[in-house]
């Protein structure tokens, strides 16, 4: 196996910086911490290549396992990751070929004898995935796929396998761009890519970001998103530096020809992204404070608010998530991440085909019927309160043996309804340093509310950013928490344990679209 894509792909590799379990901690609870499932990611891209190459979904035998693992270590030693991490998070026989795994498929020529010569992976999975409509459509093939494996082989126990030899077959055998691709990366492996950081000729460090082909329709659109954004001037926002575009050899400006290779240049901020400091896996690690926490909301909530008010016409984000809420030196959150914005039509809500976004934060109107507008940001708004609040992803698949996936709006609405908020709240902010003597119960509930508030599956039921923003800052009261209609159910196709992971498709809800929408 070839694996010096482990050093060439930005994949975030801060998840397993200072990951070391306790000794007395089982091998099967350490495979399903966040450090092991990433690598497990990381590792299958290889696994993916070594398919195309060889037609062979797994490794020939014990020994060339072991070997290509402590390749994949030395990899992962360049990058200054624990130098046992790989051994603490596989066992080497778990990549060897075996008939007892998926149907007993061991190379293509198995996959096309039992499922045929095309299936919906051959269809759905063929296009650039970093599109969310492309992903979308790669992840309800595997969905697809994987009901009828487990129909062909009728052992349910073996779902993770399954799993992993769909998404092994769609990244290596069917995608045109190979498992290498930022949309392979991205949507069939759900790796984060890592904004770069070199310095300016003044020495000072910047952040620079690739755009994908697929988030604009030419340059001409390109261009004009940098005029739109090169604009923006607020203490939550990030500040966009500049940007350039790459055709063969030669850099150009966004004055000049079309490139092939777009970049955006913004501020660095050195205490990275949310979601580093909200979802650390490090023993030891400390977790934000609730002063740090209600910082944070208030200033997403601030850079939000200037978006849809402070500029004419008002912008969409269309991605507020917690990677792309950034942090300064001193902590403070700026929004990021204008790839995907989009300017209002005179505060009209925008149809559109081009759907936009992270599954777990996109409004449901949104999702399934292209309607955005103001508050569709603000569903995605509430969804990272909640994760602040809560300390928990908007969905997870490791923590439940439910067939349904972990969403955290319909967990949080149902805990705050019975009247157990303790139960919802982090528990760092009630059992920590930080504890309910020291911590404001009632701040803590409202902002929960709030959080609940803006990820309510109606729009009419959502306030808009700047009510959401006074209600935190206690300026008006709180409405009364209202019911939900049917919940935003996720079929999950998982196993325990983790696996590569795809981001999970989007169901239908049991609502009108008419009641959905006002």
């Amino acid at each position: 196996m070839d694996l010096n894509y482990v050093t060439r792909i930005p994949w975030n590799s801060s998840v397993c910086r200072g990951f070391h379990p306790l000794n007395s901690t089982p091998k099967a609870e350490i495979s399903k911490q966040n450090c092991c499932v990433t690598l497990l990611s990381v590792f299958g891209i290889g696994l993916a290549k070594h398919l195309k190459e060889t037609t062979l979904f797994q490794l020939p035998e014990l020994l060339t396992s072991d070997t290509c693992l402590r390749d994949f270590q030395s990899k992962l030693d360049a990058l200054s990751l624990p130098g046992n991490v790989a051994s603490l998070c596989f066992d080497p026989v778990q990549f060897v070929i075996s008939p007892h795994r998926c149907a007993n498929i061991q190379t293509t020529r198995d996959w096309v004898g039992k499922l045929g010569e095309s299936t919906a992976l051959n269809q759905g999975c063929k296009a650039d995935l970093s599109d969310l409509t492309a992903c979308d459509t790669c992840l309800r093939a595997g969905n697809e796929v994987h009901s009828t494996l487990v129909s062909i082989d009728g052992n349910r126990s073996h779902g993770t396998d399954y799993f992993d030899f769909i998404v092994l077959y769609a990244a290596g055998i069917v995608n045109e761009f190979g498992p290498e691709s930022n949309g392979v990366v991205g949507c069939a492996f759900a790796l984060t890519l890592n904004e770069k950081s070199g310095n300016l000729p003044d020495g000072t460090e910047v952040a620079v970001k690739r755009v994908l082909e697929s988030e604009f329709q030419g340059d001409q659109e390109f261009c004009n998103e940098v005029e739109i954004i090169s604009n923006l001037k607020h203490r939550n926002v990030v500040s966009l530096r500049g940007c350039c575009m790459i055709d063969g050899d030669e850099t150009e400006s966004c004055d000049d020809k079309k490139g092939n290779q777009r970049y955006l240049v913004y501020d660095y901020m050195p205490n990275g992204n949310l979601d580093d400091h909200l979802f650390v896996s490090k023993p030891g690690s400390k977790p934000l404070s609730w002063p740090q926490r209600k910082s944070i909301i208030l200033d997403v909530a601030k850079g939000l608010a200037y978006l849809h008010y402070g500029v004419k016409p008002a912008i969409y984000h269309r991605d507020i998530k917690a990677t792309n809420i950034l942090l300064d030196a001193d902590m403070r959150a700026r929004v990021s991440d204008f790839g995907l914005a989009k300017q209002s039509r005179e505060g009209q809500s925008h149809l559109t085909t081009r759907v936009a976004g992270t599954h777990g934060y996109l409004a449901p109107e949104y999702a399934l019927y292209g309607q955005l507008t103001e508050k569709s940001d603000v569903y995605s708004f509430g969804v990272v309160v909640l994760e602040i609040m809560c300390g928990r992803k908007a969905l997870d698949l490791s923590s439940s043996n439910s067939p349904r996936l972990f969403s955290i709006t319909n967990w949080a609405w149902s805990l705050m309804k019975a009247g157990k908020v303790d139960d919802a709240l982090d528990r760092s902010l009630i059992d920590g340093e930080d504890s309910v003597n020291s911590n404001p119960m009632a701040i803590m509930e409202r902002f929960l509310q709030v959080g609940i508030l803006c990820a309510h599956v109606m729009v009419a039921l959502r306030p808009t950013i700047s009510n959401a923003l006074k209600m935190l800052e206690g300026d008006i009261e709180l409405p009364p928490i209202p019911d939900r209609p049917m919940s935003l159910a996720h079929p999950s196709i998982y196993g325990n344990g983790g696996a590569f992971s795809i981001s999970p498709a989007l169901s239908g809800l049991q609502l009108q679209k008419g009641d959905m929408l006002r």
